[in-house]
């Protein structure tokens, strides 16, 4: 129900693919820029970082959600989804 309201939103699953690949540059510069700022020490700069890269497994586990129901739905875009007839 989720996944098919953010299809019809036009969220599509590369959408969710580049949210997790930014998410892990966003950790590291969260973490970056606590460590910098804050002068709270490392701890406080770990804990950002983390926070920000449980992200990641969140936006690919919505990627593959969106990938399974535009499968299901024949809207699924890009040649490396396309599947080949043979005969």
């Amino acid at each position: 129900m989720v996944i098919k309201k953010m299809h019809d939103l036009g969220i599509r699953s590369e959408h969710a693919y580049i949210a997790g690949l930014a998410s892990v540059g966003l950790s590291f510069v969260s973490w970056f820029a606590s460590l910098q700022a804050e002068k709270a020490g490392v701890e406080r700069a770990d804990r950002w970082g983390i926070f920000v890269g449980e992200w990641a497994p969140t936006f690919i586990g919505l990627g593959l959600a969106l990938s399974h129901y535009e499968q299901q739905e024949g809207t699924l875009n890009g040649s490396l989804h396309s599947v080949r007839k043979t005969g």
